[in-house]
């Protein structure tokens, strides 16, 4: 695909949905449910046909074990430094919680997806699947616990909640997952998958992003954050430097094929998630921190990061 028409589908499928989402917070007859579905067709349909799709096909080899490690060492690096960070800056552990929660969860999947795919099309469309596998455990099993803990030291505790492993694993959101060893299977067979296939993943990949960007959009609030922004302008740092750089490092030990490493890299470099949001919501942290960070890096991802590593790694 030429540079160019790939700079095109960046700013289609990337800017364009989160613009249309918020002009949509400026009527009436759209309501949160009709974007909860949007986000749930995604779940349920999209990701798990792109990810039967993309592993039906990819050349399998010992290096993409590595990818779900390395994975939850996209949250958990972030995840440490800021929380070393969030001792010293802040004296409210509401704050502290949200803060974490900021840096530790990424935008790996939407956005991830696409930019990985705009790079090296199925191929790392399929890797960026295997680096997300272990995302909702990293969520459920280490974010929601550690803002719990916030929370209840906040309020003069230490208590933190249990999390289910079973309600984890067998997670209907986890349904990537089955289409992830659906290929798989099909692909360890030497069953090979029609041509007319491919003609399907293409629109996928548009179609999720759109109705995965737009709900985003249309969660955007501009409104109370700007005593906020100056205050998370170092999640910037560990986002789009410290955890590349850490994650690439450990990569490069590990794999030694270059197009994954490259995707690795775009990875580790993603912005803040609008899933932090919804941690500080869930347990009562302070939400301004994440909507803040969520806004200031995902702008900054868009407009100046991914642009950068798009022209670098082309060239490449």
């Amino acid at each position: 695909m030429d540079v160019k028409i790939k700079l095109l589908f960046f700013a289609i499928d990337l800017l364009a949905p989160l613009v249309v989402g918020y002009l949509c917070r400026f009527q009436n007859k759209l309501k949160d449910k009709f974007f909860d579905k949007m986000i749930l067709n995604n779940i349920l349909v999209v990701y798990p046909a792109l990810s039967f799709l993309s592993f039906w096909v990819l050349p399998l080899n010992m290096d993409l074990i590595w990818l779900p490690v390395l994975g939850l060492a996209m949250g958990l690096i972030p995840g440490a430094v800021a929380y070393i960070i969030a001792e010293r800056k802040y004296k409210s552990d509401l704050e502290r919680g949200s803060y974490v929660m900021s840096a530790s969860l990424s935008n790996l999947g939407t956005l991830g997806g696409l930019c990985v795919f705009l790079l090296y099309g199925e191929t790392g469309y399929a890797y960026q699947q295997l680096v997300v596998l272990f995302q909702y455990i990293l969520m459920f099993m280490f974010c929601y616990p550690l803002a719990q803990y916030y929370y209840e030291r906040a309020q003069g505790g230490s208590k933190a909640r249990r999390v289910s492993i079973k309600a984890v694993l067998f997670s209907r959101n986890q349904l990537a997952v089955l289409g992830i060893l659906c290929g798989a299977a099909l692909n360890i067979a030497d069953v090979g998958r029609p041509d007319f296939f491919a003609f399907f993943f293409n629109p996928l990949v548009h179609l999720g992003a759109w109705t995965a960007l737009i709900p985003v959009g249309y969660s955007v609030d501009f409104s109370k954050l700007g005593e906020y922004f100056k205050g998370i302008k170092d999640i910037a740092l560990i986002k789009f430097i410290v955890t590349p750089v850490c994650v690439y490092g450990l990569a490069s030990l590990v794999i030694s094929d270059q197009g994954m490493l490259n995707t690795i890299l775009v990875l580790a470099s993603t912005p803040t998630a609008v899933n932090a949001v919804i941690t500080a919501r869930i347990y009562n942290l302070n939400i301004h921190i994440p909507v803040a960070a969520f806004i200031f890096t995902t702008l900054l991802f868009l407009l100046l990061i991914y642009p950068a590593l798009f022209l670098w790694l082309s060239q490449a």
